[in-house]
């Protein structure tokens, strides 16, 4: 999986759709006060360029090498001591986790102050189908009551979430993974009612949460 991510990892330091976007600019926001930060997953680093541009230190953590980040590490097993950060954040990954619940207990452990999750939401069984032909490392979406039990369950009380309806270009959406041809086809069949004027619109949910 991590060479898998290596492959892709220019093509998501690229992405307007993971460069830029309301989340991001509330991730940011919701960084207010603290110093250091975890980014787990980082991608194509762009929560990481943000916190930094903001003042923050900032350590990225990935699997893949290609990604870049400054620690290579998986989301269920962050090496690092318990509250060694004041923010620990994820964007857009959680639903490649494979143990979301160990994830989330990571996160919750190394953060000291606060802890943000951003990531699609659950939007019914004919959108998961295209998400794992679009790509097969998708594991799955997570509704609203989903999030607020993984949090609650790692010592987290849920301050603050916000949704958002997320347009996404769906051809490069769709050539960032490789899914061409007959599954494509499927994928834009299973989505035809998100998909309008060249943009297929995903459900996206931003959690903010603190220690108990």
């Amino acid at each position: 999986m991590s060479d898998l991510w290596s492959e892709r990892a220019e093509a998501y330091r690229t992405s307007p759709a993971h460069r830029e976007g309301p989340d991001l600019d509330l991730v940011v926001e919701w960084a207010e006060g603290c110093e250091t930060a975890i980014d787990v997953a980082t991608g194509g680093g762009h929560v990481a360029r943000r916190l930094r541009a903001r003042g923050l230190r900032v350590v990225s953590c990935d699997p893949a090498p290609g990604m870049r980040p400054d620690v290579i590490a998986p989301a269920e097993n962050l090496p690092f001591a318990d509250a060694s950060f004041d923010l620990a954040v994820t964007r857009v990954a959680a639903h490649h986790f494979a143990d979301v619940r160990a994830a989330v207990r990571e996160l919750a452990r190394v953060a000291a102050r606060r802890v943000v999750v951003v990531d699609n939401l659950a939007m019914g069984e004919a959108a998961e189908e295209a998400e794992r032909l679009r790509d097969p490392s998708h594991v799955r979406n997570y509704a609203e009551d989903e999030w607020r039990a993984f949090l609650s369950e790692a010592g987290l009380e849920v301050e603050t979430v916000a949704r958002f309806a997320f347009p996404i270009e769906l051809e490069p959406w769709l050539a960032r993974t490789g899914c061409t041809g007959a599954e494509a086809e499927r994928v834009r069949a299973l989505l035809r009612e998100r998909i309008a004027g060249g943009l297929v619109t995903l459900d996206r949910i931003a959690l903010r949460a603190r220690p108990r």
